[in-house]
């Protein structure tokens, strides 16, 4: 346990010995920096704040005017991926096609569930016909009350 401790001790004073390393280097460096430079370097770097002062409004509308673009762009993908078709609104769904090849005459790891795949999908078929027959069914009902409603009245 004690040799855990010292670890632990010797981690943390590694690790405010490093901090106090980059801070002394930081500030002695910056310090020199400042202390060394020359007439032409500070007149360099006046210019270079100074055009950045300046320019930085601009830039700043250009990348909003682009963000915008990116965003009418994105908003027009969403719009366009959200309109449903007729048929999604009457119910109708996508039966699967069948994918599974008869031709295949080795038996594979893969090949395990194709017959309850197919079964699925004559299942799925059978109930998609049976659903469509009765909604036409309806439909014709109410055509016909439609026309009633003329004849009788």
């Amino acid at each position: 346990m004690s040799e855990l401790v010292d670890l632990v001790t010797h981690l943390f004073d590694s690790i405010s010995q490093l901090f106090s390393l980059v801070k002394d280097r930081f500030s002695n460096n910056l310090s020199e920096s400042f202390t060394q430079m020359t007439p032409k370097q500070w007149i360099r770097l006046v210019i270079i704040v100074g055009a950045y002062a300046l320019l930085r409004p601009y830039i700043i509308k250009l990348g909003a005017k682009h963000q915008e673009k990116q965003l009418e762009k994105q908003f027009a993908e969403e719009d366009q991926k959200a309109q449903i078709s007729p048929n999604q609104l009457r119910g109708q769904v996508d039966i699967p096609e069948d994918s599974d090849e008869d031709e295949q005459a080795e038996t594979t790891a893969s090949d395990w569930g194709k017959k309850a795949r197919k079964r699925q999908r004559n299942m799925v078929k059978k109930l998609l016909d049976a659903e469509e027959k009765r909604l036409q069914e309806l439909q014709e009902d109410e055509e016909d009350k439609d026309i009633e409603q003329y004849l009788v009245g």
